[in-house]
């Protein structure tokens, strides 16, 4: 019987995969036509983008005016059509950068622009050396620089604000003591925080001489504050508020302390069911009504509390999503360590939950970022509303005036929330290798 087995002794040789599944071809048919909905959706998007983008782009970069020095160069000519006057927002472009801060005065905020990028983009990269000393700059000395060059320092603390600080340490100092009280421990078990609650209130006391020490600048009010300017003072303020307060409601919120949970509860769904235009306006108008005689904020200094407290209600929402989904395996591992709660929080669950809510945390950076156009309701001229009170001006007076401003408007906030959206996606994907399959 004729043995017909057959034992191959070479590979065969490796082939290209098919055209239609790499490259261009390929990704177009993996993304855009996979099936007959995607394919219906893909064509419809097409329509939408033929309609859309080709006015778009004609207005803002083919039939612009590049050139002028009034509203004379941004007429139409018998009729013609004519789009975007860059010449307009060329001429005012320092108000929308600085609002109405006096020209002379302007190198300040170009000098706390300058630190603010130059301590920032290290810390946005992952790898950069010195980042801890860099992020105790950008978010301790930096703040106290920036504060003193916009509005020129030499602040009086009023008494009362001295009073209040000294009522607040002595509280935590009678808080870090109860267990001694309460014969639960010693003096020497509290030295610690003790130690760490001084050094608190000489960092305090230190801020309010700095804050207090004329350095010689020019006051410049902050109802002078717009533009550009103003909308980044808004929104860092806001952004980098929120986030801490966040985390420190959502960890109220699941607390086992009844007080603690309550307090936490009742400010995030009280904040969370007003709106933000709502907010602005009461610390404007009716917050004042409420205050002791004699006693007044500024009214930036109300608006940037109130969205600070808006957006740290909404963060602590997105705080305790991920808290909730992590394993209660970790928080019994933790413990099974002996690690106390802020050192299982600190060290184990956040890490791990702050990973897992990057996309909302950003999403609400975002749209904070772009509320902060609301102020213009109180009086407070941000980038938005320079550009609204820019319209009154005869000399430029046009038919395409407007459209232009708020396309350089539009242009601003893409360029903005586009970046925070591009990196947080960087970071999720850097951060996230342990969900990847």
């Amino acid at each position: 019987m004729t043995d017909l087995s057959y034992v191959r002794t070479q590979e065969v040789p490796h082939e290209a995969p098919p055209a239609a599944t790499t490259g261009l071809v390929g990704w177009i048919r993996e993304n855009l036509f996979s099936s007959i909905p995607n394919a219906i959706l893909t064509l419809f998007g097409a329509y939408l983008i033929y309609l859309l983008v080709p006015p778009i782009l004609d207005f803002a970069f083919f039939s612009a005016i590049y050139e002028g020095v009034d509203r004379e160069a941004c007429l139409a000519e018998g009729g013609g059509h004519v789009g975007a006057c860059w010449p307009f927002v060329e001429a005012k472009l320092g108000q929308y950068i600085y609002g109405r801060y006096p020209l002379e005065e302007r190198w300040r905020i170009d000098l706390t622009g300058f630190l603010f990028l130059i301590l920032l983009v290290p810390a946005l990269i992952p790898n950069a050396p010195f980042k801890n000393i860099n992020v105790i700059l950008l978010l301790g000395a930096f703040p106290l620089a920036a504060i003193i060059l916009l509005t020129g320092g030499a602040f009086v603390i009023p008494v009362w604000l001295w009073a209040l600080t000294v009522i607040i340490f002595a509280g935590v100092v009678g808080l870090a003591l109860m267990p001694v009280f309460a014969g639960q421990g010693t003096v020497s078990d509290s030295k610690g925080a003790l130690l760490a609650i001084a050094g608190a209130f000489i960092i305090v006391a230190l801020i309010y001489g700095v804050l207090s020490y004329d350095f010689g600048l020019i006051a410049v009010e902050t109802p002078l504050w717009g533009g550009i300017m103003l909308t980044l003072v808004i929104a860092v303020t806001g952004i980098v508020a929120s986030l801490p307060i966040g985390i420190m409601l959502a960890l109220g919120r699941r607390s086992d302390m009844p007080v603690v949970k309550m307090i936490s509860i009742i400010f995030i769904e009280f904040w969370r069911g007003v709106p933000l235009v709502t907010v602005l306006f009461m610390s404007s108008v009716v917050l004042p009504l409420f205050l002791p005689e004699g006693v007044t904020f500024d009214k930036l200094l109300r608006a940037l509390i109130g969205v600070a407290l808006f957006a740290s209600a909404y963060m602590a929402e997105v705080v305790r999503g991920g808290l909730q989904a992590i394993p209660k395996g970790q928080y019994e591992g933790a413990m099974a360590l002996g690690l106390r709660f802020w050192e299982m929080m600190g060290l184990i669950v956040l890490p791990q939950a702050l990973k897992l809510v990057i996309p909302g945390i950003v999403n609400t950076f975002i749209g904070l970022f772009k509320d902060t156009t609301l102020v213009l309701i109180i009086g407070l001229f941000d980038l938005l509303g320079m550009i609204q009170l820019s319209f009154t001006d005869a000399k430029w007076s046009t038919p395409v005036t407007s459209h232009t401003g708020y396309l350089f408007a539009a242009i601003f906030y893409f360029i903005f929330c586009f970046g925070m959206s591009r990196y947080s996606i960087y970071m999720e994907e850097r951060l996230h290798t342990g969900h990847k399959r």
